[in-house]
């Protein structure tokens, strides 16, 4: 399992988002700049902390035509749950199987224990421009907005 490092190209993957649809990387890369974020389980204080502060600067990302991924092996309706009760506007994908997990080589934490908090930032190609690996779970946000400005001319 090799980690993907900036300028390594992202994996194509599919999952079921949310609303039980079947989520294709192929219908946004090539189209817009992504921040995937893999988080280790709904529900939970860091992990809430995080989804929350995403769910704050949204729009920022979105005025700059990026769009954001939450990813977690939690199950969809978890996800729903967690979605509603916080009221998260962007994409929450279910990798039950882990694989996408895998595809992009995320590490876990605590010796192994328990699943990384890892954020991608890639270009509108799909090309890795920053990779965060943090249990500091708010520090994403600010490191890959601001990452997300440096792709937008």
């Amino acid at each position: 399992m090799k980690e993907l490092k900036v300028g390594d190209v992202i994996p194509h993957f599919t999952a079921i988002d949310t609303d039980g649809n079947t989520f294709d990387s192929a219908s946004v890369v090539g189209h817009k700049p992504l921040v995937i974020y893999f988080y280790p389980k709904d529900n939970t204080p860091g992990c809430t902390a995080q989804a929350c502060s995403f769910r704050d600067q949204y729009e920022d990302f979105k005025d700059l035509g990026a769009e954001v991924i939450g990813i977690s092996s939690d199950s969809t309706a978890s996800h729903q749950k967690f979605s509603k009760q916080f009221k998260l506007p962007f994409i929450l994908l279910s990798d039950s199987d882990k694989s996408i997990r895998k595809s992009f080589g995320v590490p876990t934490g605590l010796f192994g224990l328990v699943p990384g908090r890892v954020t991608y930032v890639t270009d509108k190609q799909g090309v890795v421009q920053m990779v965060f690996d943090s249990v500091l779970a708010t520090k994403h946000i600010p490191k890959a907005l601001q990452a997300i400005k440096k792709l937008v001319p």
